[in-house]
């Protein structure tokens, strides 16, 4: 697997198929992210790539892996990315 890209590079990308400035791709990446964070306790859908949901989890019982010993994990809320049918398929490749 190579490396993952680095903001610098999704905006000059972003920057190179569009014809925009890295100024304007950046501002645009940006304002993506901040509504993201905004709508995500509504859950955020990015088209054709997936949809950031909040996740109530129940409080449950787990063990110390080293003791071995019961604990008591409290409920708490969590923000899950849950992947497009879209975008697996074209990651993945199509299940026959």
């Amino acid at each position: 697997m190579g490396k993952a890209l680095t903001k610098s590079q999704v905006i000059g990308n972003i920057a190179d198929k569009s014809g925009l400035s890295k100024k304007a791709s950046g501002e645009i990446l940006e304002s993506i992210v901040n509504l993201a964070y905004k709508e995500a306790k509504n859950s955020f859908t990015l088209p054709g790539l997936g949809k950031l949901v909040l996740v109530n989890r129940k409080a449950r019982m787990g063990r110390n892996p080293q003791t071995g010993a019961a604990i008591k994990i409290p409920a708490k809320r969590v923000v899950k990315f849950r992947v497009a049918k879209a975008a697996k398929d074209a990651i993945l490749g199509k299940k026959k």
